[in-house]
């Protein structure tokens, strides 16, 4: 039986965020009446966004459209498509629907933030379809790197989309069950107008291996080093790799230490709602690691990326409160550098070595995502109208967009789009018909899009060229120079040997200051401005460099 589309309707896809990069998911469906909104994540500032914590992205749309926004439908617990939800919910407040473990994770984001109990929040199982507005939302069980992963199955008056979230095909899962083909396959019967497929290992040919051969890895690691501690870095959000550590250990008969605050709360979550099988007194707290041996600990532990305050990377540089690396101790990467982290992850590994550790990167860790054969089985399922490649780089993208028209679909009807482009399908045509704000909002400490990009090039430069600072103390009325100027550099050049550079910039300086006072110029802007160029000058044909020049002019 064919799904009832009401003739002459279309519906809208406008991703916000999570076309062309790995991170910042967000993709929002609209018809005339409604708005639903699928997950809504994150992504880690560039090298060139300095002091830059977290990238989150521009909802100049939604908050527009706020009378017509349902709720948020979440897919899956990672930080890419849930990290935002905190901030996004303070611009627009919704409903938000999800699995049991992704709600457990989102729950705690929400009490660091005191919104506990201001956001609305509805917990879905597998089959189960809510109704938001004129959309239907199935939820249908995936496989991910994570559990509760759900594929969404969204009718709409112009059709039926099917949106895979992040998923693979994994037939002898860790906890639960494999992903539910059968139930694709009906929907794919009934007919779907447009897929949404996971383009992350698109690039790949074949399929991604079963999680559970990484814990057959796991068991062979322990064996070889019975003798030594083992430390295991992983993703605080991969359960099913954290369940699998802890089998190991229990069968070599070793005590686990969990370390590190998002580790230690998204385990707490997950034994609370079921997803952890843990012994009793397995897990043991940190304080207590002195009252057994080496070889009868292991730590699970943050940090296989790299990022600067996780717990490894703290352990590495030897600046960890409670734990040092020793000699013998065995350090695990269970997971592969995202794209852009490789240089971080190689350094803790060679402070680790260089700490005595032997260090383990390799078949420790299987990907949660498609790769080729398993993203053509979800076509050959479907059979879509429409083909919209998401989550990837546009090189992801463009590859995905050829194994569609190779699985079947109309060249015209397979699109790549950007963030930002609003699509328009409807039973007889697509195409894109719009464009909406999408750029990235920036969040550093408690601001949340104070720094934009003149303040990101302020920080390029003094990173790059240093700091002059110029200051000036002028007569209340005549204008006459009382002190200075005194001329104070950080990141420049170090003073106390480049006396000889002080004294002559100091000289022009004073040059330029006279010049403005024998024009009677009186407009301290005018003053700062003509100090800047002139020692500016007078730098960049000294030394060839560019450093940010701070004119300060006082009062007395």
């Amino acid at each position: 039986m064919k799904v009832k589309k009401e003739s002459g309707k279309s519906v809208r896809i406008i991703p916000l965020g999570g076309l062309e990069q790995i991170g910042m998911n967000i993709t929002a469906f609209e018809t005339e009446s409604a708005i639903i909104v699928v997950d809504c994540g994150l992504s880690f500032p560039d090298d060139e966004m300095l002091g830059i914590d977290l990238v989150i992205p521009d909802v100049t749309y939604l908050k527009d459209n706020r009378d017509k926004l349902k709720g948020f439908v979440i897919t899956h617990g990672h930080e890419d498509h849930i990290g935002a939800l905190p901030y996004v919910l303070k611009e627009v407040n919704a409903p938000i629907y999800a699995t049991a473990l992704t709600m457990g994770i989102i729950d705690n984001k929400l009490r660091e933030h005191n919104l506990i109990n201001k956001v609305r929040r509805k917990v879905v199982s597998y089959g189960q379809s809510i109704n938001l507005g004129n959309f239907r939302i199935e939820f249908v069980r995936t496989n991910h790197s994570i559990a509760d992963a759900t594929a969404l199955s969204i009718t709409t008056p112009a059709g039926v989309i099917f949106h895979t979230g992040d998923f693979k095909v994994d037939y002898t899962p860790v906890f639960g069950d494999m992903i539910d083909l059968q139930r694709i396959a009906e929907i794919g019967k009934k007919g779907v107008l447009a897929l949404l497929c996971d383009s992350t290992n698109v690039m790949k040919p074949g399929f991604t291996m079963s999680e559970r051969t990484v814990g057959r890895t796991f068991d062979n690691i322990f064996d070889d080093c019975r003798d030594s501690r083992i430390i295991v870095a992983t993703f605080a959000s991969n359960v099913d790799r954290v369940q699998q550590i802890i089998n190991s250990a229990k069968k070599y008969r070793r005590k686990v230490v969990i370390e590190g605050r998002s580790m230690v709360n998204i385990i707490s979550t997950a034994i609370e709602l079921g997803y952890l099988d843990v012994p009793d007194n397995i897990i043991i707290d940190i304080e207590n690691m002195k009252n057994y041996t080496d070889d009868q600990i292991v730590i699970i532990t943050t940090g296989s990326q790299g990022e600067a305050m996780a717990a490894l990377s703290r352990m590495a540089g030897s600046i960890h409160k409670k734990l040092y690396i020793k000699p013998g101790d065995t350090v695990i990467f269970s997971s592969t550098p995202i794209p852009g982290n490789e240089k971080s992850v190689a350094k803790v590994i060679n402070e680790l070595f260089q700490l005595g550790a032997n260090v383990i990167v390799q078949d420790t860790h299987v990907s949660g995502h498609a790769c080729q054969e398993e993203i053509k089985l979800i076509y050959a399922l479907t059979k879509p109208k429409y083909a919209i490649p998401v989550h990837g780089e546009y090189r992801h993208l463009k590859t995905h967009a050829q194994i569609a028209r190779d699985m079947g679909v109309a060249k015209e009807n397979v699109f790549v789009l950007e963030s930002g482009n609003v699509l328009e399908l409807s039973e007889e045509s697509g195409k894109i018909v719009d464009t909406v704000v999408s750029k990235g909002v920036l969040v550093d400490g408690l601001g949340v899009g104070d720094v934009g990009n003149i303040v990101l090039r302020d920080r390029q430069l003094l990173s790059e060229n240093g700091l002059i600072i110029i200051v000036v103390t002028l007569e209340k009325g005549s204008n006459q120079v009382l002190c200075g100027p005194d001329i104070v550099s950080r990141g420049f050049v170090y003073v106390r040997e480049s006396e000889n550079l002080m004294d002559e910039a100091r000289e022009v300086v004073e040059i330029a200051i006279d010049r403005c006072l024998r024009k009677n110029v009186t407009d301290w802007g005018k003053i700062k401005v003509e100090i800047r160029d002139t020692l500016g000058d007078f730098i960049r044909k000294k030394t060839k460099r560019n450093p940010m020049i701070l004119p300060i002019i006082m009062e007395c």
